[in-house]
């Protein structure tokens, strides 16, 4: 097993690996810029280093960190999710340099990366995928002529895109036209990449995605699915395993096909590939080389540490589990918390907390790097924890989902929490009949009121008569 590990990532995710490497006896170190100063993951790992007052460029510089890696003597880095995760790059350097990488090869990522080389992996593995062109569009007139063989609603996708950017929904060759400049430009700026490709737009589905977990000695296994289907403008909210909209039978269909698309690239480490569902088809969407932000979910249902898994398997190990070892139990919900104002088209709502209380009680886990004091940066993403519920049903989960919401006290900055809450209460969702379109079907559920709780008004007045009096 590795004996020291760079963390190359920050805020929760980082917090979250720092735990697992004391579990296991590996010493952390933590990298940092200005912003994150006095973050968690600061404070928590055995070493922390300063990479500068540029907020972003210190976390996105594949060279330094491993050069950093080399010169604290780390065997391995880990890149959680987002910044440097699915580099491809990255992976290399880290593989040239002697550094164990935590997740799949440099070769594999790039595939993955690449939406319309993985669509084509997925075909020839028999996986099935959504109609769509066969390769890269060419230019509009290309776009158009698929669009026509396919059939409109379309959607216009970055290939190397993710996270619900770079892409553009046309339900009209005008529409199809107007964003063609649109995506190529975003793609570009996001991504540095003016490719897109296209798909067969799949109205209001199921968004579906099965963790596994494979590695170097053949062994491949999935974990079941996660619904995140609760999302808005293509970023999830709400998180829920296992789903509980999918028969057996497809939820046994969902698992064969993830593990036979990770084996079909000869997949290492942990990764997630997302399907849409609608009524009894199944297609392929695509394959993330990470670690996600809602595996919680899945330990929850499972037991299985993921994070654990990771660093094993990247040491070389077995895994510790055959598919006939992993059963689930109950449902869990994970709310990401965002710091973002519903009531005000989800603005982002940055700022100092001035207090914050996490809930707790059975079946209820907050995973953070935020507490009483912290202000959150404006430079990074908006999420500031991540709120996680188990129960042994569907309906304790609903409640106690409510309850820990209700008991959370994040003051300072507005949140998404009492906006969920609507979404718990709505029969649709209790009844467990939802889809994608569910958010965007449902405004009404921003009418909520925030209901003012008496000791947070009491200790509002308190501090202002102090700060009146000099105190």
């Amino acid at each position: 097993m590795f004996k020291k590990l760079l963390i190359a990532n920050r805020g929760e995710i980082a917090v979250r690996i720092v735990r697992a490497c004391a579990e296991m006896g590996i010493r952390s170190v933590a990298i940092y810029t200005e912003p994150d100063r006095f973050s968690l993951h600061v404070k928590g790992a055995d070493e922390a280093h300063f990479l500068g007052d540029e907020p972003l460029a210190g976390y996105l510089d594949p060279r330094r960190i491993v050069n950093l890696a080399r010169e604290t003597g780390c065997d391995a880095i880990h890149p959680g999710y987002g910044f440097l995760s699915e580099s491809a790059e990255f992976a290399r350097i880290c593989s040239e340099a002697g550094i164990a990488f935590v997740g799949p090869s440099a070769e594999v990522i790039a595939r993955m990366g690449d939406k319309t080389a993985a669509r084509a992996a997925m075909r020839e593995a028999g996986v099935p995928i959504t109609p769509g062109s066969e390769g890269n569009l060419a230019d509009r007139d290309e776009a158009l002529t698929v669009a026509e063989q396919i059939g409109y609603p379309v959607m216009l996708k970055a290939t190397s895109g993710g996270g619900g950017r770079g892409i553009r929904r046309c339900d009209t060759p005008d529409q199809l036209a107007q964003a063609w400049d649109r995506v190529i430009s975003e793609a570009t700026k996001a991504f540095g990449s003016a490719e897109v490709f296209m798909e067969k737009c799949v109205v209001d589905p199921l968004h579906i995605e099965v963790q596994v977990l494979a590695d170097a000695h053949g062994g491949v296994i999935h974990l079941f699915e996660r619904d995140c289907s609760i999302q808005r403008r293509n970023q999830k909210l709400i998180e829920i395993a296992p789903s509980p909209q999918l028969t057996p039978e497809q939820r046994s269909y969902v698992g064969k096909m993830a593990v036979r698309a990770a084996q079909a690239v000869n997949y290492e480490n942990a990764g997630t590939v997302e399907f849409l569902v609608k009524d009894n088809e199944v297609f392929f969407m695509e394959m993330n080389t990470r670690v996600q932000v809602e595996h919680t979910v899945t330990e929850a249902i499972t037991g299985v540490d993921i994070v654990r898994e990771q660093l094993r398997i990247a040491a070389g190990e077995r895994l510790a589990y055959r598919q006939e070892d992993v059963r689930h139990q109950g449902y869990a919900m994970q709310f990401r918390i965002n710091a973002e104002d519903p009531k005000n088209d989800f603005l982002p709502s940055f700022g100092r907390i001035t207090r914050y209380y996490a809930p707790g009680g059975p079946g209820v886990r907050t995973d953070t790097a935020i507490y009483t004091g912290y202000t959150i940066p404006p430079y990074f993403d908006s999420m500031c924890l991540k709120l996680i519920v188990w129960g042994m049903t569907w309906e304790e989960t609903l409640n106690r989902g409510i309850r820990a919401l209700n008991d959370m006290r994040l003051q300072g900055v507005k949140t998404t929490a009492p906006y969920y809450q609507e979404i718990l209460r709505h029969p649709d969702f209790r009844g467990g009949h939802f889809d994608t379109g569910f958010v965007p079907a449902h405004p009404e559920l921003l009418n909520y009121s925030v209901k003012r709780n008496p000791e947070a008004v009491a200790l509002a007045i308190a501090a202002a008569i102090a700060a009146h009096a000099g105190v």
